[in-house]
């Protein structure tokens, strides 16, 4: 077996060995990179989330009345697509956020209202509040209730998803559901105040679909 020659000796020892240490001293920075980058993820994310930025695709809604039970519990946070209803209509069975038709009267503004105002330009005192409900008709659409039970151009509808532990059983005139305008209701019919008080909801005034509830881990799931 040859020796190796100097310059052969020296041709490995440079190639390899301060490689080698670089690529050593070069792990701790990417490490600290790497946790700088998850840190500030976070941030956004939470930021995004609960809140305090107002993003153009998806937002984060608090549910804070039971007219969604069981669907929805009060607490729960639910995410929209606030872009979908650009690309395609409302069907049957959506749930959607959207501002309130009825002139409630603006409430007292909230910790965020000066962040939200510089970033959007809303006064969020003065805008109608955000409701949520879920889509049982659409433009075109006769609608009906009796004793309770929904009608959908006179055919009864299965609502699976219609609290029974609180039976409803209001009556709601026959309507017919104009262009561009949906009819909304609450899934705890019976402590709802939806489309049969206030009439189909301009479609203008659709925050975005409710798609997913990701608060409290333990009630995560798609709506």
């Amino acid at each position: 077996m040859s020796e190796k020659s100097p310059y052969e000796q020296f041709f490995e020892t440079s190639s390899q060995g301060p490689r080698h240490e670089q690529r050593q001293a070069k792990q701790p920075a990417r490490k600290g990179g790497g946790a700088l980058e998850f840190l500030i993820i976070l941030v956004v994310s939470f930021a995004l989330v609960f809140g305090f930025v107002r993003p153009f695709v998806v937002e984060a809604f608090y549910i804070p009345s039971e007219s969604m039970v069981p669907t929805l519990e009060v607490g729960d946070r639910v995410l929209a697509n606030k872009f979908i209803y650009r690309f395609t209509d409302p069907h049957h069975g959506d749930v959607v956020v959207f501002r309130s038709v009825e002139d409630i009267g603006g409430g007292e503004p909230g910790p965020f209202a000066g962040i939200n105002r510089l970033i959007t330009g809303e006064d969020a005192s003065t805008q109608p509040p955000d409701l949520i409900k879920r889509v049982v008709g659409l433009p075109g659409d006769k609608i009906a209730v009796r004793n309770g039970v929904l009608f959908v151009n006179g055919e009864r509808q299965k609502e699976p998803y219609v609290n029974d532990a609180l039976p409803d059983r209001s009556f709601a005139a026959p309507v017919e559901v104009p262009k561009d305008r949906i009819f909304v209701m609450g899934d705890n019919r019976a402590n709802s105040r939806d489309s049969r008080f206030f009439g189909p909801v301009p479609e203008k005034n659709i925050e975005g679909q409710a798609f997913v509830r990701f608060w409290p881990l333990g009630h995560l799931g798609v709506l």
